[in-house]
């Protein structure tokens, strides 16, 4: 699996929330954000904030029952003029509890994989302020940069999601639709070091499950890492201006039902 120095993943998540602190100062509390349906940029700053505080909470106290997690959440600052610094600390927060001491401790992981919890939530957060801030890029007009690094990894992230033991529970819709009887996808990325943007996915009929590296595939869909990204997450379509760089190879309908059928709950 694809994953980030853990250094590189502490200082993504304070770089990329401070862009998107940036870009939704840029864009205005009401602005709409195009990319995350129902949602303005005051819904998008309080989701980040208040998700890397709960996140922080969760591996600094060392959380390990789920009954237990947090119920409070934090206050968002009335004034826009303070979301910046507020996304500045909580981001900092949660990177800092990250630390080399809690990468291993016993943590709720809610994924149920393999993972430690506070790995897993390291991977959430840098996920959380890289795709978001690209939501608030785009209501604000701003370009949004993600090195190929970040984005392989998310990738990794996203699709452990989607395979990960509690899926079915969280969103057994989900689950459903992406069984098969064998249909197979292969994601590679043109930008990435080695087989480090090589994904290939399988539809079985007790589950969806993915490895990396290459093999012939039903359908292969190819471009950049940060491309990649964005069309997995719903910020892209496979035939929008941006996503120019990606080509689909094969079953272009088999690869438009999973990302039809493969979003995150939180927009």
């Amino acid at each position: 699996m694809t994953e980030l120095n853990v250094e590189r993943a502490r200082q993504a998540i304070v770089e990329h929330t401070r862009r998107l602190g940036e870009s939704a100062a840029a864009a205005g509390p009401d602005a709409a954000v195009p990319t995350a349906a129902k949602w303005t940029i005051t819904d998008l700053v309080e989701h980040v904030g208040q998700t890397q505080h709960w996140v922080a909470e969760i591996i600094e106290r060392r959380i390990t029952d789920p009954t237990q997690l947090p119920t409070e959440m934090a206050v968002r600052p009335a004034d826009p003029r303070q979301w910046q610094v507020w996304l500045s600390e909580s981001a900092r927060r949660v990177a800092s509890a990250c630390s080399d001491e809690a990468l291993d401790a016993p943590v709720f992981n809610p994924a149920g994989d393999e993972r430690p919890g506070t790995r897993f939530w390291m991977a959430s957060m840098v996920n959380e302020a890289v795709v978001h801030g690209f939501d608030a890029a785009t209501a604000a007009d701003r370009p949004a940069d993600i090195d190929a690094d970040i984005a392989a990894a998310l990738i990794s992230n996203h699709l452990a999601m989607l395979t990960a033991p509690t899926w079915a529970m969280q969103r057994p819709e989900s689950a459903h639709a992406i069984r098969g009887t064998g249909q197979t996808l292969q994601w590679l990325a043109t930008d990435t070091a080695d087989d480090a943007g090589a994904w290939f996915v399988e539809r079985r009929p007790d589950g969806a499950t993915w490895r990396p590296g290459t093999q012939q595939a039903d359908v292969t869909v190819t471009g950049s890492a940060r491309s990649l990204l964005l069309t997995l997450t719903r910020r892209l379509t496979l035939t929008d201006r941006e996503a120019t760089t990606i080509s689909v190879d094969g079953d272009t309908d088999l690869a438009q039902h999973w990302l039809d059928n493969t979003a995150h709950v939180s927009g």
